[in-house]
């Protein structure tokens, strides 16, 4: 089994982006369940707060986010965006665990032992 000690940096930041760009896609069913990362979709209070259509119409954008760019993507993981709702700034963040949800992934680039949370939150909230 390859590990991420194994694999070179660059080829490891793009399995994550991989994987990343298929668990956001698969929050709206645009990537078949099967084929996409485990993981969770969450929101924070003050995101849920804008209501059920901004909600709706942010999980369409963060699935169809593809403008990321070495400023906002230095590691090349895909893992965070920034989204203008309206005037509003909604951040996502995909952050990579263990399969218990409790600690940092021992191998990212792994689907088997990681889990992906991807959180919508203000950049207030951060």
């Amino acid at each position: 089994m390859t590990t991420t000690l194994d694999l070179d940096p660059v080829r490891e930041a793009a399995l994550i982006a991989v994987q990343n760009d298929a668990f956001r896609r698969s929050i709206l069913g645009n990537t078949p369940l099967d084929d996409a990362p485990k993981g969770q979709f969450v929101m924070t209070h003050a995101v849920a707060g804008l209501g059920p259509d901004a909600q709706l119409e942010l999980s369409r954008r963060v699935a169809a986010f593809d403008a990321f760019n070495a400023g906002s993507d230095p590691h090349g993981w895909h893992e965070m965006g920034v989204i203008d709702l309206d005037g509003t700034t909604v951040w996502f963040k995909i952050d990579l665990y263990d399969v218990d949800y409790q600690y940092g992934s021992p191998e990212p680039s792994d689907p088997e032992q990681t889990r992906r949370v991807l959180t919508l939150l203000l950049p207030s909230e951060y």
